[in-house]
């Protein structure tokens, strides 16, 4: 098939400097598709002269873009965003925690799952680097969703022995063999990875984070995920826990879970010997927007971790965040760098949410643009999706400021049309609308019956 639109994406030639310089936008364009790949890309007119056999998807003056990649984020926490009052460890405790407790049950975790992946599919996300809870059976029923789907997918069971409930806690050694197993079973299968997974320091045990790294060692091409230096407090407490460590990230260094698959989720208050640290091992610094706002747990330093070479990723951190879109994502990001007196400019934010972030998962050869031969994950975005973006519009003069309209005023409503691997998810309708919101949530609500 070929998509024909306004076709808009970065492409990968080195610029690291000045990454938002280096895109391909086509103002009449045409994308063309066979099977799961992407096979050519250029004007509409030359596309169908060579293409004149395929069918022709017309998306009219929609943007058609790169799928958006979500680099950490935790899937037992869908009934937990949006929970009042609370900063991070009194939130785990009182919030978190019980609901996760629930994801022991193989039906619960398969029900759970289905509604993660359509809220992420319908606010555009088509690759995922996902938390699972303690819990096999949420793994195995995460990996099966996005299977089904042929959708880009990294996961791993928590790793957690100690401070938290105790019907939540493994032991070092369930947790190694229950993180190999699920490694053997579902690491490159498809299309999902694994990632190994020790929540944070403070859920676990000096002898269970040697063990992680044993599974890193053991397990090199698997990805590495967890918290660092989200809160305060949270620092305090882990340094507590691990007297004899110069700082945070070194009880992480000194247990083998740092290396260049290493996603470190939040990552705000660090010292100058930890930016170094990050540097020389390539570990990627991964931010959170609404979630550190939601949780007042600090403003990420951008500025300072680019100039200094450590490689960032971007995020929703559902629940701690408050949106499953990344458009809202990249709005709060923008406002938190105003803080620190730094404007993000609304293409690198665009950038780094799709190409950025595959690079950041080594992946850029398959996802994060439409280089030939990537996978067709592909999302259509509408700039005059509501009232206050179309008159908004009205006066936009450059693709810059379009973006940044899209990113401060859009969300799941910009999001028109999603494809992974080739395939079709999700067509915006309002019918549409109703058949998923009754489908994840069967409660009669005045919207659904207005609707």
């Amino acid at each position: 098939m070929i998509l024909k639109g306004r076709i808009f994406h970065f492409v990968d030639d080195g610029r690291k400097e000045n990454p938002e310089n280096s895109f391909e936008y086509f103002e009449m364009g045409g994308l063309v598709v066979c099977g799961e790949k992407i096979v050519d890309i250029g004007d509409f007119n030359k596309i169908i002269a060579k293409y004149s056999d395929h069918d022709v998807i017309d998306h009219k003056n929609n943007l058609i873009f790169p799928g958006f990649i979500d680099l950490h984020n935790h899937f037992p926490q869908v009934q937990v965003i949006s929970s009042y009052g609370t900063q991070l460890l009194e939130w785990l405790n009182k919030y978190t925690f019980p609901e996760e407790a629930k994801f022991i049950s193989e039906d619960y975790s398969k029900q759970q799952a289905k509604k993660f992946l359509e809220l992420l599919i319908t606010n555009g996300t088509t690759t995922s680097v996902s938390f699972c809870s303690v819990h096999k059976e949420s793994v195995n029923a995460l990996f099966q969703e996005a299977s089904k789907k042929n959708m880009c997918m990294i996961a791993g069971k928590v790793m957690m022995d100690r401070n938290a409930p105790e019907n939540l806690l493994d032991t070092p050694q369930s947790s190694y063999e229950d993180s190999q197993a699920l490694i053997s079973k579902w690491h490159k299968k498809n299309r999902n990875f694994y990632a190994i997974t020790p929540r944070f320091a403070i859920t676990s045990s000096p002898e269970q984070l040697k063990l992680a790294g044993e599974l890193v060692e053991n397990n090199p091409s698997c990805y590495i995920q967890t918290h660092l230096s989200e809160n305060r407090d949270e620092i305090e407490y882990t340094l507590s826990l691990y007297p004899n460590y110069r700082h945070y990230l070194d009880i992480y260094l000194q247990n083998g879970i740092v290396n260049n698959r290493s996603l470190l989720g939040h990552s705000i208050h660090l010292s100058g010997d930890e930016i170094s640290i990050f540097e020389q091992s390539q570990a990627v610094a991964v931010h959170c927007p609404t979630s550190n706002l939601f949780l007042g747990s600090g403003l990420f330093p951008l500025k300072e971790l680019n100039n200094s070479n450590v490689r960032l990723g971007i995020s929703t951190d559902v629940g701690g965040g408050t949106s499953y879109s990344m458009l809202n994502n990249l709005d709060a990001a923008y406002k938190i760098q105003q803080f620190r007196n730094f404007s993000l400019n609304p293409k690198f934010s665009f950038y780094w949410a799709t190409l950025g972030n595959a690079k950041s998962l080594g992946l850029e050869n398959q996802i994060g643009s439409f280089k030939i031969g990537t996978f067709a994950d592909i999302v259509v975005l509408d700039s005059l999706s509501n009232m206050v973006s179309r008159i908004r519009m009205e006066t936009c003069e450059s693709l810059d400021e379009e973006l940044f309209v899209l990113q401060t005023l859009g969300g799941v409503q910009s999001i028109k049309s999603v494809y992974i691997a080739g395939n079709s998810f999700f067509k915006a309708s309002i019918s549409l609308r109703v058949r998923l919101l009754t489908e994840l949530f069967p409660i009669e609500t005045p919207l659904l019956l207005e609707l």
